[in-house]
């Protein structure tokens, strides 16, 4: 199994000495960490010449380091789910004291961050009261104000913004069913932010007063080629079960300084108007229902639940196909759009449902699978225009995000997104796309590098994460084992066309599924959890997966990668490099492994003189 390469791009085969170079420099650190094992154990057993060159060797061989892309393609792994945990829980009730309103009138609640420009954050939050039931009234948006109050010192507030409050129902025109209008919802954009600034606000109203508590937030670097931000969490079909706060409660401790949520957000749509339980499976349980219904009070506790998180880390979203929420008169999308502000507008976007953004030097694309895609519609020509101005000097790092995958290996949602990708996956292939995340199935997959359903190796690093824990249950099965392939009249969309196909090539040619896991499916685990990217420059950035149980014990990844970019050789051309400059490549190989052999033994030596000296 080997990379191969689109005839539009450049490529040449570096893993070899990169890799060798990458190793080197783990070892020579290694190396380094005996002298402060040294320095604490003045006690050590002198080591003998021999011993000490077996330790070194050993090193050399061992392999136990983290894996670099460099290194694909990976043969596929699959891990399945454990039998000892459930597969899934119910919802959290409304009635848990973390879900239910702890403020009273006008007073603030549900706040939220989400970024604007670099020197600007947006502020959310609720008041007042929503209303549910056969008839209702919707609340005056212009009897409050929308103030945020903030400064660099705790107290402080030097500066003072205001902005808009709207409200939005939920309304169906069938008997028996409730009808839902909003508490007021307030998006206030702050502008003149630093960079990596401590800055502390409050929100409300100061004339009634009902202004809230003092929250606390940093800001991320400023685009630039070593700027990026700490730790970039990502979700995905979070729902709101025991399982959902398992990942927001181990999402916390790994400290992120951002949050990219990738749809499927309360699955407020698991219910009935009326409330009552959520159900893993609405069709099933109620086939009688005239609309999917939905009990919009979720979405209150869902926010709730959410503040202590996202009032101190900004949260990116984009909508999932459980935001699509129809109502009468054919409207959708209704809370989503109402309750998430987002850059829309300072990205060129006509529309919230796909927007970018940068943080620090990655360029965030996120796109709507929900809203035509098509290579004549609206989004498509944002999307080509967005791209082409990216200065990857600037933001080095270009990452999309959007909810059904692409590429996938489950059973559940299998090629249901095939149209989008047909339309839109050459572009973003053209463009160097780096890692494109996904939700929609409810496991966790990360695949080689592909275009094409093909191995190559300037393809992106498609990652599903739709693992958050919502009330619909982890996936275990996958379209490649016997009995589990699904037939081409499954998976349809919500919206959009079905584009359904046999494999043209491969092992799979001529078969709408696999007979083994798909080459580039790299791994697979049906689990809860949720993934933190860390871009420590701007060619390397380390990919972690968590699983939701590992917090009960030894907390290290499930799954974790060095992503590597390799901007040189993977750039839009019409040919390959001459041969010319593939000597030049083996000679530098050469020339690297000789340095850092003779860089690693000077440094052993040394380290071994001074062992022998106390």
């Amino acid at each position: 199994m080997a990379y191969s390469i689109s005839p539009n791009r450049i490529y040449q085969q570096p893993d070899e000495y990169q890799t060798f170079l990458f190793h080197c420099f783990t070892h020579l650190h290694n190396l380094a960490c005996l002298l402060h094992l040294k320095k604490q154990r003045n006690s050590m057993t002198q080591p003998t010449l021999f011993s000490f060159i077996f330790f070194l060797t050993n090193l050399l061989v061992s392999g136990k380091h983290i894996p670099t892309t460099l290194q694909g393609p990976f043969h596929p792994i699959t891990i399945h789910f454990d039998p000892s945990l459930r597969r899934g829980s119910d919802d959290i009730p409304m009635d848990d004291p973390r879900l239910k309103k702890n403020v009273t009138s006008m007073f603030p609640e549900q706040i939220a961050l989400a970024l604007c420009t670099p020197t600007s954050m947006w502020v959310s939050w609720v008041t007042g009261d929503a209303q549910i039931g056969p008839n209702v009234t919707a609340l005056d948006p212009t009897s409050v104000a929308s103030e945020v109050w903030y400064g660099k010192e705790s107290g402080k507030y030097s500066s003072k913004k205001r902005g808009n409050a709207t409200v939005y129902s939920q309304l169906y025109p069938f008997e028996g069913l409730f009808n839902y209008t909003s508490a007021i919802i307030h998006h206030v954009r702050i502008d003149g932010l630093e960079p990596e600034t401590k800055y502390y606000y409050r929100c409300g109203d100061s004339s009634l007063p009902a202004m809230s508590e003092e929250h606390v937030f940093e800001t991320l670097p400023l685009p630039a080629q070593n700027s990026y931000p700490r730790r970039i969490a990502v979700i995905g079909d979070l729902g709101l079960t025991r399982n959902s706060s398992t990942t927001i409660d181990h999402l916390s401790k790994n400290d992120p300084s951002l949050i990219l949520m990738v749809g499927d957000l309360t699955y407020a749509n698991q219910y009935l108007t009326t409330g009552g339980k959520g159900v893993p499976c609405f069709s099933c349980a109620f086939p009688d229902a005239p609309i999917r219904e939905t009990y919009q009070p979720r979405w209150d506790g869902w926010g709730r639940y959410m503040e202590p998180l996202v009032s101190r880390v900004p949260m990116m979203v984009i909508e999932g196909n459980h935001e699509i929420e129809p109502q009468a008169a054919g409207i959708t999308f209704k809370s989503y759009l109402t309750r998430f502000a987002v850059p829309a507008k300072e990205s060129g976007s006509s529309s919230n449902l796909y927007y970018s953004f940068d943080a620090g030097g990655v360029h965030f694309i996120m796109l709507g699978a929900y809203v035509d895609y098509n290579s004549t519609g609206a989004q498509y020509a944002w999307l080509k225009e967005d791209l082409r101005k990216v200065d990857r000097t600037v933001t080095p790092w270009l990452v999309a995000a959007w909810h059904p995958p692409w590429y996938n290996s489950y059973s559940s949602h299998y090629q249901e997104f095939e149209c989008m990708r047909q339309e839109m996956e050459q572009l973003l292939y053209h463009y160097g796309v780096d890692i494109v995340f996904s939700g929609h199935v409810h496991a966790y997959e990360r695949m080689n590098r592909v275009y094409n359903y093909t191995l190559d190796a300037c393809g992106p690093i498609y990652i599903t994460v739709g693992d958050g824990g919502n009330i619909e249950k982890v996936d275990v099965d996958h379209a490649d084992e016997p009995g589990k392939c699904p037939s081409q009249g499954d998976n349809m969309p919500e919206i959009g066309g079905v584009c359904h196909l046999n494999f043209s090539s491969g092992p799979a040619k001529g078969n709408f599924c696999w007979d083994r896991q798909p080459e580039w499916s790299a791994y697979r685990e049906s689990s809860f959890g949720h993934g933190i990217l860390e871009v420590l420059n701007s060619t390397y950035a380390l990919w972690s997966w968590h699983r939701n149980q590992d917090t009960y014990k030894e907390d290290s990844p499930g799954d974790q990668i060095y992503i590597v970019r390799q901007p040189d050789i993977c750039s839009p051309s019409t040919s390959l490099k001459g041969n010319n400059e593939s000597e030049q490549v083996k000679g530098a190989a050469v020339s690297a492994k000789c340095l850092c052999v003779l860089l690693l033994f000077m440094v052993a030596f040394v380290i071994y003189q001074l062992l022998l000296c106390d």
